[in-house]
């Protein structure tokens, strides 16, 4: 199983120089992979908060590293024209050196949207023509489409993309996993979708195989991921994003071995540790827990 971390996002102030130093930690650490969240603004009780910007936060981590996994969790296509996404996947993958994880979702923050002008309405419908975009592009370099929401014409990423680059979906939808899951090659789910308990992620499995079987995708040939909330010394409750995400209990440090061997046996291949707190201590307490210092 790979085992990542995601840096901090907005639940504390944070500057680029600690992001970097917490990246390079779990490399040193020997982690697998680092993961951005793709956020522009949150609002909560009148407070303002916002993270840097994922893509390019996951340029420089590209260059800042030379070993772990990187990705978005996952990128909002909304945020960006789909060949102008998929033209930015492929320079940070090109910089990275063959590490990108190009995670994807159709976004559900409004406030971001309305600050930042982007439209809100019929995301999922969105989201499918700019996944096909995206998808083209990087599996076969070139696309010719023209939908309802995105029109592209003679559109090419030059240079070509690594043709290969991991494509994942962050999603439980069942119109979501039905247009992705014929092309993805991993699936994620975040901590709260299963109450953070890895004895109750088994439904959620159970529709991806389901789907998998009605789009006629060999359930085998998706990664299955997910995010796992992790309490480390120290940790007094994670501040989230957004209050509309439902608040679960995290998982002790102490107890991670445990969780992870039931995520396993279910047949999680990647997670994803979102960490409280989220510093460079927590990550050499996760690595420690995990045995690899």
């Amino acid at each position: 199983m790979l085992v990542g971390v995601q840096l901090p996002e907005v639940e504390r102030p944070v500057t680029w120089p600690e992001l970097r130093e917490v990246a390079r930690t779990a490399e040193a650490c020997g982690l697998d992979s680092i993961w951005v969240g793709d956020h522009l603004l949150y609002r909560d009780g009148g407070e303002a908060r916002g993270p840097r910007e994922a893509w390019t936060m996951l340029a420089a981590l590209a260059e800042a590293t030379e070993r772990v996994h990187l990705g978005p969790l996952v990128a909002s296509v909304s945020f960006h024209s789909p060949a102008m996404l998929a033209k930015m996947a492929a320079t940070v993958d090109d910089i990275s050196g063959g590490r990108l994880i190009l995670g994807l979702g159709a976004g559900w923050n409004r406030v971001e949207y309305d600050a930042f002008g982007f439209p809100f309405d019929h995301r999922v419908d969105r989201f499918e023509e700019a996944f096909t975009i995206i998808r083209k592009l990087i599996r076969e370099g070139a696309v010719d489409f023209e939908g309802r929401y995105h029109t592209v014409r003679e559109s090419e990423l030059i240079p070509r993309p690594r043709p290969d680059i991991p494509l994942m979906v962050g999603s439980n939808g069942d119109r979501m996993l039905r247009i992705t899951l014929p092309f993805v090659d991993a699936w994620n789910t975040w901590h709260t979708d299963y109450r953070n308990d890895p004895s109750r992620i088994g439904p959620l499995l159970e529709k991806v195989d389901s789907v998998c079987a009605e789009v006629g995708r060999d359930p085998a040939g998706v990664t299955r991921t997910a995010a796992l909330y992790v309490q480390a010394p120290g940790g007094k409750g994670r501040r989230a994003g957004s209050s509309e995400r439902p608040v679960v209990d995290p998982v002790p440090v102490a107890a991670l071995g445990e969780a992870l061997s039931t995520l396993e046996a279910r047949g999680i291949g990647h997670v994803m540790v979102v960490l409280d707190p989220i510093d460079a201590p927590s990550v050499e307490a996760l690595a420690r827990a995990l045995g690899r210092i």
